[in-house]
C-alpha cells in the first residue's frame, strides 16, 4: 500500500473547499481577506482600527496563510452581491454581474459594522 502523498498545504486543499462552493470562491475569498490581513498588520502602528484583526491564532506570518486558516476554521465566509446592470457603472457585461465580498463573522461586506 502506498502512504497517502504528503502535501506542504497546511490547512488542506480538501478541507478549504469544504468551505466554500467552488475553487474561484476560494481564491477570491483568500485574496480579499489576505489583503485585509495585511492592511491590517500596516496600519498597527497607526491606531486606526478600522480593519478586522485575524480571527484565529496562528503562527503563520504570511497574510494569505492566515486568511486560509480563518476559512479552515470557518471564521471567514464568502457571501455574492448580484448587482443590477444599471447599478453597474462601467460594466461592460450584459445583465448582471457578480462581486465577491468576503466578511468577517459580526462585519457586514460593506466593511460596516453590523448591527
Amino acid at each position: 500500500m502506498a502512504e497517502p502523498r504528503s502535501s506542504m498545504i497546511e490547512p488542506p486543499i480538501e478541507e478549504l473547499l469544504d468551505k466554500v462552493d467552488s475553487k474561484f470562491t476560494l481564491v477570491t475569498l483568500a485574496a480579499r481577506r489576505g489583503r485585509q490581513v495585511n492592511s491590517y498588520f500596516s496600519q498597527l502602528g497607526e491606531g486606526l482600527g478600522a480593519i478586522v484583526p485575524p480571527q484565529v491564532a496562528s503562527v503563520a506570518r504570511k497574510p494569505l496563510s492566515i486568511a486560509l486558516e480563518e476559512i479552515a476554521a470557518g471564521k471567514v465566509k464568502a457571501n455574492f452581491d448580484i448587482v443590477p446592470e444599471a447599478e453597474a457603472e462601467g460594466s461592460e457585461d450584459e445583465g448582471a454581474f457578480l462581486t465577491a465580498l468576503g466578511s468577517v463573522e459580526g462585519e457586514e461586506p460593506d466593511g460596516g459594522e453590523a448591527s
